[in-house]
């Protein structure tokens, strides 16, 4: 017997398929493992959130928004996402207000940026790797799921807590170098 077969025809052992539905899911883990860790790391090291971190997720969290309005789906799903990728404009527009300022203001204001960037940024590249991967969803399982939140807020804790403790493993010089003001307690080097 003779068996012609096209390479697209051919079956594809279990283990072959199952690493290439894993690739998509680290790429979608490192890229919102990306996006949260100098965020986070700025938070710990110099406890705020700059501005061109806010502005780049709004530009990502907007060109999102505008994507999920026109995607087919049922209304009721996209308008729940369109509102969380909202956030950061509701941000940008409050900016704008001059209001009396307090320190309980100051507070809320900061308090509203660092939610904004916890739940925008994530949902921002969730919703990008949902557009640029559809199946996901269906590809992937609860656990796996799970698996990529897991590692992001660990990156995101992990980045925190070297922001605050950055005076042990770097300098003011270093920070200097990179273009970055120096944070609170940095270590300058000894001569």
């Amino acid at each position: 017997m003779r068996y012609v077969l096209a390479m697209t025809d051919m079956p594809v052992p279990a283990e072959s398929a199952s690493r290439r539905r894993d690739i998509p899911l680290a790429v979608i883990s490192v890229g919102m493992a990306v996006v949260v860790w100098w965020p986070a790391f700025t938070l710990g090291a110099w406890s705020v959130l700059f501005f061109d971190q806010l502005l780049t997720l709004w530009a990502a969290a907007t060109a999102a928004f505008v994507f999920v309005l026109f995607e087919r789906r049922p209304v009721g799903r996209r308008m729940f996402r369109a509102f969380l990728l909202l956030l950061p404009s509701v941000w940008l527009v409050f900016a704008f207000i001059d209001f009396d300022t307090t320190d309980l203001f100051t507070f809320l204001a900061t308090l509203f940026a660092l939610l904004v960037v916890l739940i925008a940024s994530p949902l921002t590249v969730w919703v990008l790797a949902r557009i640029m991967w559809p199946d996901f969803g269906q590809n992937s399982t609860t656990r796996q799921r799970w698996l990529i939140i897991g590692v992001v807020v660990g990156i995101g804790v992990v980045s925190f807590l070297l922001g605050l403790n950055q005076e042990h493993f770097l300098t003011c010089e270093e920070f200097a170098i990179s273009g970055n003001s120096e944070p609170p307690g940095c270590v300058k080097e000894s001569e």
